[in-house]
């Protein structure tokens, strides 16, 4: 997932901002983390460069 994503990234069921936690990364990609959303505290996780997010009961 490229880092500029987070500009325009949020929560898609309560349109929340999304806290990064970064596990692997490149210089422009994160590889391995986590999107967390601030407001209903779901966790999106990135893995191999791919946000999930899909809410949890899809996942």
């Amino acid at each position: 997932m490229r880092k500029k994503l987070m500009e325009i990234l949020c929560c898609p069921l309560c349109k929340g901002d999304l806290e990064l936690e970064i596990d692997e990364e490149t210089e422009e990609e994160i590889i391995t983390g986590k999107l967390i959303c601030e407001k209903c505290d779901i966790i999106y996780p990135i893995e191999e460069g791919i946000p999930n997010m899909l809410p949890p009961e899809l996942r």
